[in-house]
């Protein structure tokens, strides 16, 4: 089985992760353990054009290490496997094409809850991801 933790650097995606090396020995077998970090762009525009391609690479590498170090640590700590990476792109939207790419078997992912109002405005990334995909998707609150 290969799970993906889709994580963010919020306490709510630190709960996921935690939630699932808790109940690791729910399973027959280790499972292949994913962890990604999904950045949304810079915006096309002045301040890219001015800060270069190789700058705006190493603000996003510098941000995703900083948001994967805790997750890799704890994971690391507990003796457990994994894989880790980053992606720039729509959330939502990368998350499914991770999964497809890599035959992710279930996603999990913390929920920030951020209200019925906003979520009816805007959308909630968790409900993007439910929508988009075709595994089993786990959110932890």
């Amino acid at each position: 089985m290969k799970i993906l933790s889709a994580v963010d650097g919020s306490i709510y995606t630190a709960k996921a992760v935690d939630f699932l090396i808790a109940r690791f020995n729910w399973f027959k077998e280790l499972p292949e353990f994913h962890v990604l970090y999904v950045q949304e762009p810079i915006p096309e525009g002045r301040a890219k054009a001015a800060l270069g391609t190789a700058a705006v690479e190493n603000y996003y590498r510098e941000v995703a290490e900083a948001v994967l170090l805790p997750h890799q640590d704890l994971l690391r700590s507990k003796g457990i496997s994994f894989k880790a990476g980053y992606v720039v792109g729509e959330v939502a939207e990368q998350i499914h094409a991770y999964t497809e790419r890599h035959q992710i078997d279930m996603v999990v992912m913390g929920a920030h809850g951020h209200g019925a109002l906003k979520n009816l405005i805007m959308g909630s990334v968790a409900t993007k991801v439910i929508a988009r995909s075709s595994v089993p998707v786990l959110l932890i609150r």
